[in-house]
């Protein structure tokens, strides 16, 4: 059941929701008390779940989210930010992210940069003394009271640990991470972090954060969103929730072999995904190069420290931008979500449009900003926009750069959290637990999915332990 709900918000939710069985069925949420602020507010549809989550937060409570892709947790995982803010003050909260895409994307740092570890290699005495030895990195430990982290599927779980101990140390406080109030988000079932897979003696290791020693004891609350918001189609929806297990059956795998396509070269208007960064910029610079118009350059520009730029090299906001008339472009930020021109939107390049003014002077001589006709119908032009690293209540660097990036072809690992109409893949390359999961959920429809070259189902895998996690937790 869906409860309408006024709540405060950046950005509205969809007008439809398709309630599904989950993949294991998590447990009845008691139902939510959260207080209406008196704020400004925007009418929306959470479900009771969300409002579960709510409820914990203005209780001070930790909590983990999880859910399959398209049960909206990073819309959630925003407004949380923004109560936590309320609850806090802005100084008093860090959010962070494992890997610099999700980190900007959501304005904060890596995690590894809040905690002022590196690379976190050495054990957690030795981090210990390393923090201490850096007044900056103290002071922030000392003064946050709610650390978000989101796609935790990505943090190991030894170094889960080793935050949480110095948390404790450093705040001397004995509760877990030493009283901060923890917000995590993430689905395990989706890209695990590098070391998966890799390790001689992986069952013996803490390769997920699950497996820390500190992990159930960090959480008042652990809930698993159920309802999809991306998809409608009942068979889109029940073959990607097999494939989330890692299970494919006969009517799956009928389905999936109506999509694939003898043709390696699918129509231009369609996005290519590859597990491998190197063949997305060959696909790419081929399709930019081929198209034989004037490419037009755009050089991101930073203002910050060397270290906070360094992590905004790693976003989504690319340092340099090549474009030209007929390119195919993808939308990096939500505009306007009731428009469809969401993170993952794209379109095509109709042609350019010299600036008498603005921000476009920092980032291209010529001074001319891209016009830019979506599949959706809409035309615009595109002006610059800023990325942020922010650290409590201080913005550390900023990028300004056109909110788009070459559109022919991306990686599996930037796709994650976006949404696509039409995708290309193939699927006989792709490697690692979660992989073809992550590619084919960001689809809307089965209708635009096609891959080349033939596909074996041994291709879909989930990690044992993910599963057997999933299923002692919230069955």
């Amino acid at each position: 059941m869906l409860l309408q709900f006024s709540y405060v918000v950046g950005s509205i939710a969809r007008n439809y929701c398709t309630k599904v069985s989950p993949i294991f069925p998590f447990k009845k949420p008691q139902k939510s008390h959260v207080k209406r602020p008196r704020t400004s507010i925007v009418s929306v549809q959470w479900t009771d779940q969300q409002l579960q989550v709510f409820d914990a937060i203005e209780r001070r409570q930790s909590v983990f989210i999880t859910g399959s892709a398209g049960t909206g947790k990073t819309m959630l995982i925003q407004e949380i930010i923004k109560l936590l803010r309320k609850l806090h003050g802005k100084k008093e909260v860090s959010v962070t992210a494992p890997t610099g895409i999700v980190a900007c994307s959501l304005g904060g740092q890596t995690l590894h940069s809040f905690a002022g570890v590196g690379l976190a290699e050495a054990d957690a005495e030795t981090l210990l003394s390393k923090v201490l030895d850096n007044k900056r990195v103290l002071r922030r430990w000392r003064m946050v009271k709610a650390l978000v982290v989101d796609e935790i599927s990505m943090v190991e779980g030894e170094f889960f640990d080793k935050l949480e101990y110095l948390a404790r140390m450093i705040r001397e406080n004995d509760e877990p991470w030493g009283g901060i109030q923890l917000v995590v988000s993430g689905d395990f079932l989706q890209l695990p972090p590098i070391s998966v897979g890799k390790k001689k003696n992986s069952d013996s290791d803490k390769e997920y954060a699950f497996e820390a020693d500190s992990w159930d004891q960090s959480f008042q609350l652990q809930v698993g969103l159920n309802t999809i918001f991306r998809q409608s189609d009942p068979q889109l929806i029940k073959l990607l929730q097999g494939i989330r297990k890692g299970e494919l059956d006969d009517e799956g795998l009928d389905l999936l072999e109506q999509c694939r396509c003898m043709d390696n070269e699918p129509d231009e208007t369609v996005v290519r995904l590859f597990p491998r960064i190197a063949d997305v910029s060959r696909v790419n610079d081929m399709r930019l190069k081929g198209l034989g118009e004037e490419i037009i350059v755009y050089e991101a520009f930073d203002r910050g420290e060397r270290h906070w730029i360094d992590q905004l090299d790693r976003g989504i906001a690319p340092n340099n931008l090549q474009l030209c008339k007929g390119a195919r472009v993808m939308l990096t930020k939500n505009l306007n979500v009731k428009g469809q021109l969401v993170n993952g939107a794209t379109g095509k390049i109709t042609g350019f449009k010299k600036a008498i003014k603005g921000n476009i002077v920092k980032i291209c001589d010529r001074k001319m900003l891209p016009i830019v006709k979506f599949d959706c119908g809409t035309e615009m032009v595109m002006k610059p926009l800023k990325w942020n690293v922010e650290v409590g209540d201080k913005i550390r660097a900023t990028r300004l750069q056109l909110p788009l990036i070459l559109a022919w072809a991306m990686s599996i690992h930037k796709s994650q959290g976006m949404t696509v109409d039409r995708l290309h893949t193939n699927l006989s390359k792709a490697f690692g637990f979660g992989m073809i999961y992550v590619a084919l959920s960001r689809l809307r429809s089965l209708d635009g999915l096609s891959f080349s070259s033939d596909f074996h189902p041994s291709k879909i895998k989930a990690h044992p332990k993910v599963l057997e996690y999933y299923k002692n937790h919230f069955e």
